[in-house]
């Protein structure tokens, strides 16, 4: 299962677990960070990121310590 969501995700759709969240793809800038050795600064280049949104259901489980809704 989780081989099929990444290969969804990877050519661009996104996958919904109902009750559980949403994997997608997102595209991120290009932007300037800091090396943390030495403080010279760099630069980052734009990528795709995958990201998660989670469903209602389970932040409401995460807030209740994994208690379930009955």
């Amino acid at each position: 299962m989780v081989e099929e969501i990444a290969t969804a995700v990877a050519k661009g759709d996104s996958v919904t677990l109902v009750g559980f969240g949403t994997f997608k793809s997102a595209d991120r800038a290009a932007r300037e960070g800091k090396n943390p050795k030495t403080g010279e600064t760099i630069k980052i280049k734009a990528t795709t990121v995958p990201k998660f949104s989670a469903g209602a259901s389970f932040k409401e489980q995460v807030a209740n310590k994994g208690k379930a809704k009955k």
